[in-house]
């Protein structure tokens, strides 16, 4: 009877060191954020584009087709035309960037008219929305107005088969207060359940981490 109750005791102690033992390893909660439609009824315009390196660029110069062209921009952000050299670029608007390139051509034609459109987009990190972790495809994706986390996980394939899409995270940069923000995600509640409320808006810089699952 006595070895009985020190089994039960034994039992109970190592029920009582695993729960504490789980507990201790558990990831503190993170914020939570709002769900967000699926088909957006009020299209907000987003920031002005911004230029990063490996952008393919189309300039055009009125008149001067061949001072223009098609180029991509250095991964030091730097570009080079016909009689521009070293010219950067990203950091810039397309605008601000036809701006500097008239003025550089001013010194070899009167009154440069100049057009740069944006053909293949990278954009600079801070506009980019990077998942990485246990997903099919990781990668960095250009930023899009009112993109959401269905939008970021079609792109990347889905999560992977080993994948603990519940136990995904957002980190954010809060430009407000210069500080660091996490976020619980539900992603496999989003894929494999449809829960709507799982969808999320995104912002751009935002990082998506999905760890794998221990089982």
């Amino acid at each position: 009877m006595r070895a009985f109750s020190q089994t039960k005791f034994s039992l109970a102690l190592g029920v009582s060191a695993a729960a504490l033992s789980a507990c201790a390893g558990a990831r503190p909660a993170g914020h939570v954020l709002p769900p967000a439609s699926f088909v957006s009824s009020d299209d907000v315009a987003a920031e002005k584009y911004i230029i990063g390196p490996l952008d393919q660029l189309n300039i055009f110069v009125w008149r001067n087709n061949e001072l223009g062209g098609k180029v991509q921009v250095r991964p030091d952000g730097m570009i080079t035309t016909p009689l521009i050299t070293d010219m950067p670029a990203a950091g810039k608007t397309p605008a601000q960037l036809a701006d500097d390139i008239k003025v550089a051509l001013t010194k070899y034609i009167d009154n440069p008219q100049v057009s740069v459109m944006v053909d293949g987009f990278q954009g600079t990190f801070a506009q980019q929305v990077r998942i990485v972790g246990a997903t099919e495809k990781p990668a960095s994706l250009p930023y899009r107005a009112n993109m959401t986390l269905l939008d970021a996980m079609i792109e990347v394939g889905g999560l992977s088969q080993y994948a603990a899409g519940n136990r995904a995270r957002l980190v954010r940069h809060d430009r407000e207060t210069g500080t660091q923000k996490e976020y619980d995600l539900k992603i496999a509640s989003l894929l494999k359940k449809g829960d709507t409320r799982a969808n999320v808006r995104l912002e751009p810089g935002d990082v998506i981490i999905i760890p794998e699952s221990m089982f």
